[in-house]
């Protein structure tokens, strides 16, 4: 067995889930607080990645010349994960606020509604074809090697592994250590308790709404980092999967969706690394039917207490 290749796809589906995470956490904290399933949330994860390649692109041209890689990127991020803040918060006001207390399926529909509306709205405003990542950007991250005896992984690996954490724990403490957080746990187990006790329910949930999309627009700049491109409806794989890792850990728990995401990053990484690339998403349904006939909340589902 080649185990160097082990480890380095082992590496790379852990980097891979974390991404997978970031995007899992949106689902699982809007279904925390209103036990609704964003199915927009992969196209606003689409537009994120989207926002980031514009955005380097006005930064090249402004400058006249090939800017500093890192602070680029930095700038990227940023302007990403406004843009897809602002679209969270817009589709909150607009599709999903009005329909809170209507019957159960009204806001699924909006939410599918809005999902369609996005992935077309970004077609026709840029393109059906794939958009590359630009290049000078990602290749000297990919370039740079680190080699540990006989396993090496790759300098963007680290740094997209390395965000993604940081990013899960600074949200994992502020729902845990902060005035907002124990705000969004109190809206997640009574809405109407909290409001009763003074907690602006309806800002509570638009806030959700903006970090959850804050973190897939992040999620979606590295994927186009690490795969090179992305495209108009590339939110619906990377929805579709993230959505699986969120229910695999437990919907509705923060920890839960982290550990799914990397679990899910994980499966299929390997299965493609043994199988074939044809086979991962075969494998991630399998393992997610497998956990849920054996823990049908998912593997942390039962602790409710955190599940914002």
């Amino acid at each position: 067995m080649n185990w160097a290749g082990e480890l380095e796809t082992i590496f790379g589906g852990v980097a891979r889930g974390a991404l997978y995470a970031l995007i899992a956490l949106g689902y699982t904290m809007v279904y925390g607080i209103l036990r609704m399933i964003n199915f927009a949330h992969g196209e606003i994860y689409m537009i994120g990645s989207f926002a980031a390649i514009i955005t380097l692109a006005i930064v090249t041209t402004v400058s006249g010349a090939l800017p500093a890689p890192y602070l680029a990127l930095a700038i990227g991020l940023v302007a990403a994960m406004m843009v897809s803040a602002a679209f969270g918060f817009t589709n909150e006001r607009l599709a999903y606020r009005p329909l809170r207390r209507a019957h159960a399926l009204a806001p699924l529909i909006s939410a599918i509604g809005v999902s369609t509306f996005l992935q077309n709205f970004v077609m026709n405003a840029q393109t059906k074809d794939k958009v590359d990542f630009p290049r000078a950007f990602s290749e000297p991250l990919w370039e740079l090697r680190w080699r540990v005896g006989e396993v090496e992984v790759a300098g963007l690996q680290v740094i997209v592994l390395g965000m993604a954490v940081g990013l899960m724990a600074a949200l994992h403490g502020m729902v845990k250590y902060t005035r907002l957080g124990k705000a969004m746990r109190a809206c997640s187990q009574d809405q109407t308790m909290a409001a009763l006790v003074g907690i602006p329910v309806d800002r509570v949930i638009s806030i959700t709404f903006v970090i959850g999309s804050a973190l897939a627009a992040a999620a979606g700049m590295m994927f186009a980092m690490y795969n090179g491109q992305t495209r108009f409806d590339a939110g619906y794989t990377a929805g579709v999967v993230a959505f699986t890792a969120a229910v695999l850990g437990g919907i509705g728990n923060i920890p839960g969706a982290m550990l799914g995401g990397i679990l899910i990053g994980l499966v299929e990484d390997l299965s493609a690394y043994h199988f074939g690339a044809d086979w991962k998403y075969v494998a991630v349904f399998v393992v997610l039917l497998t956990v849920l006939i054996v823990r049908p909340r998912g593997l942390l589902g039962e602790a409710v207490a955190d599940k914002v």
